[in-house]
């Protein structure tokens, strides 16, 4: 439902609650430091008063006329991404991995090979990533730097502190993900702290900003959706603050989205594969790219991946899996225990194989229902639905989701991303419970509200939303 107000205050409305928005992420960024989770309840309120900002915003824009709308939301966009930059990361410390795993690279050597402590590493680590450990009396070593931890390195067991999180294990990242990080740390060097992995993720999401405003304007849709992108919480503070290389995977995402859309499915597929070997997550954007002539995207996505691959594989082999199961295993996936609403019904034990049921469901149905020339619903469905019954514990994952909200218009599966961002400041089973329970009866009545008097009997073919376009 659009509420309509008068253009000039629509449009002052907007401006003023977007340039909030800038400066409360800023102060949240720069004040508040690196979250204590004994102390979490300024970051939680600060939190809260941006999404209320955002609804505010997105409540005007939209009844701003569509030329000066887009200037606003480009302007907010980047307005918001660069208060963004005031500070170091502030619930995430993967970017110090990142940064790591670049400057190992531009050295010459594969960071499969090596754990970080690793003593053949020990003239690469800056000072900002491994800062000098300090004796206590009773010969135990403390970090000065709350963003570092005690460890040791390896065979030697000399003390040192790490920024990284896991320094004793192999990386777990992907090679277009490692080609990127190299990239970046070619550029800058190893000295550069955490704000050039910031800027390429600030330049990252203003892209997909834009790239956004052109698709819907390219489709009659309302380009003034593309603000759900723009000026959202979870973009400055995941893509820009603690600058998760999910953003990669979801500028390729969507590129592959609107590539096959047009028929592009080639290079669709191309860019698809970039993506899932970004992080691989980006793999469940795939049903709905599938309706037609599958096995063009198919089989350039699988070549492409294998072809980033190939330097990795040659220096390091099988060693490219890297910390991947450990992973899984660590965050109760091996067992289970990680899909928080699904053991609430069914034994810890079994909850893996009805994710893995519910997900193949899933994925079958948007891949037959989806419409092939308008796949944003589609995405929206797979990758929301994947998120709601994988229920991972960080919020980075949704960035994914959130340029096929502002494609489809469907704003009420923000309480996706909120839903996990709870989880992450609040990590409660019983509140993650909550928060996830809660999203699904707000997605699911905001559909069927959206069928109006024929809702009873979509009922009976929810996924025949699927179907459908843009809805404002």
């Amino acid at each position: 439902m659009k509420i309509a107000l008068p253009p000039l205050l629509s449009t002052v409305l907007a401006s003023v609650a977007a340039a909030a928005m800038a400066g409360l992420t800023a102060y949240s960024v720069a004040a508040l430091g690196y979250f204590d989770r004994a102390n979490p309840t300024a970051l939680i309120a600060c939190t809260i008063a941006l999404w209320a900002l955002f609804a505010l915003a997105i409540l005007a824009v939209r009844s701003v006329p569509t030329r000066p709308a887009i200037a606003i939301i480009l302007i907010g966009s980047a307005l918001i991404g660069g208060a963004a930059m005031a500070g170091p990361p502030n619930t995430s410390s993967d970017s110090a991995r990142y940064a790591w795993d670049g400057i190992v690279q531009n050295s010459g050597i594969s960071p499969y090979r090596y754990v970080p402590v690793d003593d053949a590493l020990g003239t690469l680590r800056p000072d900002w990533l491994f800062p000098t450990p300090l004796e206590n009396a009773d010969g135990t070593h403390r970090c000065l730097n709350p963003r570092a931890d005690p460890t040791s390195s390896l065979p030697s067991g000399v003390p040192l502190c790490s920024a990284l999180n896991r320094p004793k294990v192999p990386t777990i990242y992907p090679a277009a993900a490692e080609m990127f990080f190299a990239g970046v740390r070619f550029i800058t060097g190893p000295t550069a702290e955490y704000w050039p992995l910031q800027l390429t993720g600030l330049l990252m999401s203003l892209a997909i900003t834009a790239m956004l405003i052109v698709a819907l304007r390219r489709r009659n849709l309302d380009p003034r959706w593309a603000a759900l992108w723009g000026w959202s919480p979870i973009v400055a503070t995941e893509a820009i603050t603690n600058s998760h290389i999910d953003i990669l995977g979801t500028l390729l995402v969507l590129v592959a989205t609107l590539l096959v859309s047009r028929g592009l499915r080639f290079r669709g597929g191309i860019a698809l594969g970039a993506a899932i070997a970004v992080k691989l997550i980006p793999v469940i954007a795939a049903p709905a790219l599938l309706r037609r002539q599958p096995w063009k995207v198919i089989a350039a996505s699988i070549v492409t991946f294998g072809v980033l691959y190939i330097p990795y594989l040659a220096t390091t082999g099988i060693a490219v899996i890297g910390y991947l199961p450990g992973y899984l295993s660590e965050e109760g996936y091996n067992n289970g225990s990680r899909f928080t609403l699904l053991t609430l019904f069914v034994p810890t034990t079994a909850s893996l194989a009805v994710a893995a049921v519910l997900l193949l469901i899933t994925a079958v149905l948007v891949w037959w229902k989806t419409n092939p020339d308008a796949p944003w619903l589609g995405q929206l469905v797979m990758i929301g639905t994947t998120l709601l019954i994988v229920s991972p514990r960080y919020p980075w994952y949704a960035l994914l989701l959130v340029p096929f909200i502002a494609l489809s218009g469907r704003w009420e599966w923000f309480a996706v991303p909120l839903a996990l961002t709870v989880r992450l400041l609040i990590p409660n089973d019983g509140v993650s419970q909550v928060a996830i329970a809660i999203a699904i009866v707000v997605i699911v009545a905001l559909a069927l509200h959206r069928t109006g008097p024929v809702g009873r009997t979509r009922l009976r073919h929810p996924l025949a939303l699927l179907r459908g376009s843009s809805s404002t």
